[in-house]
């Protein structure tokens, strides 16, 4: 698997959204954001933005992230902001969780892996749910026809009812489908699952 292109695709992204300081919360993290309380991982954390503010909350936070660009900001802003965030540069597909945690969140990760990979790590991030708590997935999905972030073979792209119906037990707090436009009148199709375990 050559998950090069994405990387330097979000690396290139991440680097200019650092030069212009630009930390906001996007709608996806403004939505889970009130959902997450005790100890947080954040799968997939990117420049760390809700990583930051969930530990603003007094959530003590494990961030883990592919992109050396995103991982080293995060670290600078966490250390300055004396906030309790430990933020580790990963590979994610191949990433083993080794704790349980009250909340898990990944914003925006599962359709960067091969679809074998992105179950594999669904069912790992599911299990490393504590009891009771909170599992927060957004992810694009089959309607997407923005392609240009991705690899050639490497993505996957969930059916639009598909993540839901993995949740089989689990109480479902939100589930909801969001389009954006994109550049080349293209369309980003997403998912936003919260569920709680049972």
């Amino acid at each position: 698997m050559n998950i090069g292109n994405s990387l330097e695709f979000f690396d290139r992204q991440f680097r200019r959204q650092v030069e212009q300081r630009d930390f906001q919360l996007n709608p996806f993290e403004l939505e889970v954001l009130p959902h997450l309380h005790g100890r947080v991982l954040d799968f997939g954390c990117g420049l760390g933005n809700l990583a930051m503010a969930a530990a603003v909350q007094g959530c003590p936070v494990l961030a883990l992230d592919a992109s050396p660009t995103a991982i080293a900001a995060l670290h600078r802003r966490a250390h300055a902001a004396a906030l309790p965030v430990e933020a580790i540069e990963a590979d994610l597909r191949h990433y083993r969780i080794g704790e349980d945690f009250d909340c898990v969140v990944s914003i925006g990760l599962l359709a960067f892996l091969d679809c074998a990979t992105a179950l594999r790590v669904l069912s790992m991030l599911q299990d490393r749910v504590r009891r009771g708590g909170i599992i927060a997935l957004n992810t694009l999905i089959a309607g997407t026809s923005y392609l240009d972030m991705f690899g050639a073979a490497d993505y996957c792209l969930f059916a639009r009812d598909e993540l839901p119906g993995r949740f089989a037990g689990w109480e479902i707090l939100h589930s909801g489908f969001s389009d954006f436009d994109a550049p080349g009148q293209t369309v980003k199709s997403f998912v936003t699952l919260i569920a709680r375990k049972p």
